[in-house]
């Protein structure tokens, strides 16, 4: 468990533990979720697009352009 200060400007500082954990470093954008319980998560938001390519695909899907996704586009 780490521990940190709330400052008066409703800043804190993510402990090195955690940041090297998680690979963050400056300018990196975090994500907070406030659970019903009162259960706060964090989320480094630091995946970038290229970093999710190709999630999407099951084996045997036809693949589709994107000029094929766009019904508008002539």
């Amino acid at each position: 468990m780490s521990e940190t200060t709330l400052t008066s400007k409703g800043q804190v500082t993510v402990p090195r533990e955690i940041r090297d954990r998680l690979g963050l470093a400056s300018g990196d954008k975090l994500t907070f979720t406030l659970l019903s319980d009162g259960t706060v998560i964090m989320r480094a938001k630091t995946r970038r697009l290229l970093d999710v390519a190709g999630s999407l695909t099951r084996p045997g899907q036809p693949k589709v352009t994107v000029e094929q996704m766009n019904p508008f586009k002539r």
